[in-house]
């Protein structure tokens, strides 16, 4: 019957929505700050790294992109920068596509707005959410405006007092997100073919970290498991 439940939005959803991310606050701000702290180091200004923080919104590839950067900017490095944040976030394609039996009886006005606040966390708390028959995706968007209202913030520290975060090891916080995101993805094992595709792309993920370093596995692991999970019987 849960199928069969229409999809809403309300407020009320929204703020159970980042209720849920409350648990992985600590690694956001922690990572939000170190790269502020990177971005002061590359000689950009506050503002600089608000805008970019904010409006890339993207995590990983932030970094990677702060890897290539240089001053003054050139359109070889602007083309290297926009090359390796789109390679890293390739990965936004296959989970936003998960969404579809959410949010596309959505109008598409209200949804691909929306999809800018897409991010692995949220995307895990809507689909662990809709598994359980939830149809109101404030779940998603209340997650999704949380972590980036959080996630713009978290640069200022960083950006002024970076030495006291420039390494979240010292203090565990690089252990937040990943145990956030384990505990989130056990809800959502059903059996065989999670195990497979889950198994496929951690291997080739850390293949590829082996081989090549970087941010890579990101992509290289949710391909695999993605084409994985497409041929496999439940």
């Amino acid at each position: 019957m849960s199928e069969r439940k229409p999809v809403t939005l309300t407020y009320a959803g929204c703020i159970q929505g980042a209720r849920y991310c409350i648990p992985v606050l600590p690694g956001t701000i922690a990572f939000g700050a170190v790269f502020g702290t990177v971005t002061a180091q590359k000689g950009l200004t506050l503002l600089e790294t608000l805008l970019i923080n904010s409006f890339v919104f993207a995590g990983a590839s932030q970094f990677v992109a702060m890897e290539v950067y240089s001053a003054p900017m050139t359109w070889g490095v602007v083309l290297a920068m926009t090359g390796v944040v789109a390679a890293v976030n390739l990965r936004m394609l296959l989970i936003g596509a998960s969404l579809r039996p959410w949010l596309g009886t959505v109008s598409a006005s209200r949804t691909y707005p929306a999809l800018f606040f897409l991010t692995d966390i949220n995307w895990l708390i809507a689909l662990r959410e809709y598994d359980k028959g939830e149809r109101d995706w404030g779940i998603y968007l209340g997650s999704g405006l949380f972590i980036w209202c959080v996630w713009s913030l978290a640069v200022l520290p960083g950006y002024f007092f970076g030495s006291l975060v420039s390494d979240p090891k010292i203090w565990g916080l690089d252990v937040v997100m990943p145990a956030f995101f384990i505990a989130l993805l056990v809800p959502l094992w059903k059996g065989r073919r999670q195990t497979i595709s889950w198994t496929i792309a951690g291997g080739i993920a850390v293949l590829t970290w082996y081989e090549f370093g970087g941010y890579w596995g990101i992509l290289t692991g949710a391909v695999s498991g993605a084409l994985a999970g497409a041929f496999l019987d439940d």
